[in-house]
């Protein structure tokens, strides 16, 4: 058989190119992986009845968000270390590392200096405005004089920790929050605000007579580098009085298993059948 050179030649020269091609075709690019909806540790959490929501993603971006670090800071093991600057709170361990948790400090001039001592820790605590607060920023404050008892409208979240100097409360705490928002700024009247679940995680682990540093800023802006003075300030945020007595807020603020039973009881029952009837 004569083969015929030209058609031959067209043929292989055609199927090259089509290998070619389709070996510098782009693959398929995939697509991104949606974004977690709850981050390991910040999920829905059911504490002594209550219903504690997860904490949004988009608020637990680097460094927000608890981790265990190598301590690079200059304090003993069993000492809880507070960096205004960056945000963070330490707790030091003795084996070299701490937890580190992002928190919300005070506005400018409202956070407290020099060390403290944990006298008293309390699980859901109320709240009620010091005079001080009531006079300084009375159209913030002067709804609530007559305090919000411990629960999912108390603004001391879910744990606090007390501080005192010797005998003298200071009237500064570490406490939860239900502004989350706040995590990782400057927007409290003085206190260390933190996640409530961080509270928790922290809470655990702390005895009374635990001993809180404040870090200086010359050594925050010496060991943290890139995170010293991250975050805003931001404004005194001015609560509805509603939000907090009204009728919709105080059924809210129950534990679960109240809110449930009366979803239970207001259910309508079927009527009984007579199998005579039937």
């Amino acid at each position: 058989m004569i083969l015929n050179i030209s058609s031959a030649l067209r043929a292989f020269l055609a199927l090259t190119a089509l290998v070619f091609v389709s070996a510098c075709a782009e693959e398929p690019v995939p697509e991104p992986a949606p974004a977690p909806t709850v981050v390991p540790g910040y999920a829905l959490l059911m504490d002594n009845g209550y219903a504690l929501p997860p904490v949004p993603p988009r608020l637990l971006e680097e460094p927000n968000r608890r981790v265990l670090v190598y301590y690079t800071g200059d304090e003993k093991p069993g000492t809880i270390e507070v960096d205004r600057y960056a945000k963070f709170l330490y707790w030091v361990m003795d084996d070299g590392t701490a937890w580190r948790y992002p928190i919300a400090v005070g506005r400018l001039g409202r956070s407290i200096n020099g060390d403290t001592v944990i006298n008293r820790k309390v699980e859901w605590p109320g709240w009620t405005p010091t005079a001080n607060m009531l006079r300084t920023e009375p159209e913030i404050y002067g709804d609530f004089a007559g305090g919000i008892p411990g629960g999912l409208r108390s603004p001391l979240g879910a744990r606090a920790l007390y501080l005192y100097r010797g005998d003298r409360d200071t009237y500064y705490r570490i406490h939860g929050t239900n502004d989350m928002e706040s995590i990782g700024n400057s927007g409290s009247a003085g206190c260390i605000r933190m996640f409530n679940h961080d509270i928790i995680h922290l809470f655990e682990m702390v005895p009374n007579g635990t001993r809180v540093v404040m870090r200086s800023e010359a050594d925050s802006e010496r060991i943290e580098e890139e995170y010293f003075n991250r975050g805003e300030e931001l404004p005194a945020r001015r609560v509805d009085p509603d939000a907090i007595y009204g009728e919709e807020a105080l059924m809210a603020d129950r534990p679960l298993s109240e809110i449930l039973a009366d979803q239970l009881a207001e259910k309508p029952t079927e009527p009984e059948t007579d199998a005579s009837e039937m």
